[in-house]
């Protein structure tokens, strides 16, 4: 049985027992993408015994049952049923705007990295290879898949290592991402999506998603947001500063309101629906809910999704 990791800051023993029975349910059927209890149809010479069968002209004799040669004097090759491996690269936004908070009592990169934890420890439960890349305008951190518990510290001592902080350019961080890594692997984005670079404009955002599914990854979006950011409490701002940049804005607080859930909602549509299209996982975090629920509704509806396929 595995057991969590000690003294480790983004572990919840008790979320972690909540999400153990629900692993990562893979929606695209790919080969070469699924691992641990994902059994590949396929035949090979690797991973798990499976049966023998009779000897034929051409088969590469590494792959003779010398035993059963002995026993019955006649030639039987052995057959192994194949386990295809799911990669994941867990990519965490760390830039500065992921520090924020309002009322809720951890910031969005704090939520980020419980669920990069929980996932990972998942993964790790199901012997599946996983990996982190963090970013702020580019790629600060790139520790690639691997299996096994000591990977998974490995994980959990850069995420307690990493502090949010700088600007993002989210795109060209992902088409970056999309060129260099090679083998296909199921990527999960963490962040709020704020990148400085495109303001309230999701296309170039969306084409880089796209372009991390043109080369046959498959992508999960869990857009990460404060409840002050879905619902602009504030009745008497008269001046906003980028937390990323320091710039001020002062306008009227009634207008300020209106125009910010107008433009907020209008990305935020954009995003979900611009995922769905390009055949992208997307979910909206607000760090107000438990990051164990959030993760469980998620987990629970690809479960649903791939006992439907």
């Amino acid at each position: 049985m595995t057991t969590a990791p000690s003294n480790t800051r983004y572990i919840d023993p008790a979320a972690l027992a909540k999400l153990k029975n629900l692993g990562i349910a893979a929606r695209l059927v790919v080969e070469g993408l699924f691992a641990g209890q994902h059994r590949s149809p396929h035949r090979g010479y690797s991973i798990e015994f499976a049966e023998h069968r009779e000897y034929s002209p051409g088969v590469d004799p590494r792959h003779l049952d010398w035993k059963i040669l002995g026993k019955r004097d006649k030639l039987y090759v052995k057959q192994y049923e194949e386990q295809t491996n799911l990669r994941c690269y867990l990519l965490l936004d760390s830039s500065a705007s992921m520090g924020y908070k309002h009322s809720s009592s951890i910031t969005k990169f704090e939520y980020a990295c419980y669920c990069a934890a929980s996932l990972a420890y998942l993964m790790q439960s199901q012997h599946d290879a996983f990996g982190l890349i963090t970013y702020d305008k580019a790629v600060t951190r790139h520790i690639p898949p691997r299996q096994g518990k000591s990977h998974l510290r490995v994980i959990l001592e850069q995420l307690q290592a990493t502090t949010p902080n700088g600007t993002t350019d989210l795109p060209r961080t992902f088409n970056d991402l999309a060129e260099t890594m090679k083998r296909r692997a199921l990527v999960v984005v963490l962040s709020d999506l704020f990148s400085g670079a495109e303001g309230a404009d999701a296309k170039p955002l969306l084409e880089a998603i796209s372009h991390l599914r043109h080369k046959k990854h498959e992508v999960v979006v869990f857009q990460i947001l404060d409840r002050a950011e879905l619902t602009f409490p504030f009745d008497d701002v008269t001046q906003i500063q980028d937390v990323e940049t320091d710039r001020l804005v002062s306008a009227d607080a009634g207008a300020i309101r209106n125009e910010y859930l107008r433009r907020l909602n209008s990305y935020l549509d954009s995003v979900r629906s611009g995922c769905l299209s390009h055949g992208a996982g997307y979910a909206l975090a607000d760090t107000a809910e438990p990051f164990d629920m959030f993760l469980g509704n998620y987990l629970s509806h690809r479960l649903h999704l791939a006992a439907k396929r």
